[in-house]
């Protein structure tokens, strides 16, 4: 990769990187420690190591490693979840109306319950599902 395309991808990596959230239900596997150490390991570049790459050629290369950084800056700033939103019926099926509400109110606690709490919510879950 030709060094202005490598600078540019790498401040593009190190952006979303910095600024992507950390992740409170598993806050002991972040994507940004397995995009790092994969950055570090491949100099540089989150494209696989394979067969069909290595017969692309440099510039094809350096498109495609702005093309990755660039869709990870677009998730970073949502730009699909504000392209394409799910409004109205799709977020409340009929068979299940606060499926979605539930989830992610529950996607919230989990992070903050405790041993007990986990406990309590694993054994009351056992219990519905024999009776």
């Amino acid at each position: 990769m030709s060094g202005a395309l490598r600078n540019l991808a790498a401040r593009q990596y190190q952006r979303a990187l910095g600024e992507w959230p950390r992740d409170a239900l598993r806050p002991e596997c972040q994507l940004q420690d397995v995009l790092s150490k994969r950055l570090q390991k491949n100099n540089g570049s989150l494209l696989p190591n394979n067969a069909a790459l290595d017969k692309l050629t440099g510039k094809a290369k350096e498109e495609a490693e702005i093309k990755q950084a660039n869709a990870l800056i677009s998730l970073l700033e949502n730009r699909y979840k504000n392209k394409y939103r799910i409004t109205g019926e799709l977020l409340k099926p009929k068979s299940n109306p606060k499926y979605y509400t539930d989830l992610v109110k529950e996607l919230e606690e989990a992070p903050n319950r405790t041993f007990f709490g986990r406990m309590a919510k694993r054994l009351g879950g056992i219990i519905r599902f024999q009776s």
